[in-house]
């Protein structure tokens, strides 16, 4: 059953909510223990409980030999996922909230340019236009008109 784009669009848009909030929340539990990589590590163990338990009620897990044959690149998401939330928690007292989200929305928005003009990962080829780049320009100019 496909998922309405709506939706799947408002799915998106708490998710960013939720980032939005995330990242002030853990520069704050950061300040407090005394250690961003502590807090990181913190919010990360956190949400492994949650995600443990969740899969825990979906049912057999996928065999050794399914796992075995992952190609070595799909592991690397946790790690990426590590450096985002301390890089967040490090960056929005010296940033605020909206600086650091305008520089990693260009960050996600040339890296997407990229993959999409490639067809990384197994996606489908997105060409490189004019209005795409020009998105990104106003998310830079976005950036710039921040920090004035």
């Amino acid at each position: 059953m496909a998922v309405p784009f709506w939706i799947a669009l408002a799915c998106v848009g708490v998710g960013g909510i939720a980032l939005a909030l995330q990242a002030p929340i853990n520069a704050a539990l950061g300040d407090r223990v005394g250690d961003g990589v502590l807090a990181a590590t913190i919010s990360f163990g956190i949400g492994f409980v949650l995600l443990l338990g969740l899969t825990s009620t979906r049912g057999p897990l996928p065999s050794l030999g399914v796992l075995k044959a992952v190609p070595w690149w799909c592991w690397i998401g946790g790690a990426l996922g590590a450096y985002f939330v301390w890089a967040m928690l490090w960056s929005v007292p010296k940033l605020g909230v909206v600086t650091t989200f305008a520089a990693v929305i260009l960050g996600q928005l040339t890296a997407a340019l990229i993959l999409d003009a490639v067809g990384a990962f197994g996606l489908p080829v997105q060409e490189i236009t004019l209005p795409r780049v020009g998105a990104v320009a106003l998310v830079c100019a976005g950036l710039i008109l921040s920090r004035l």
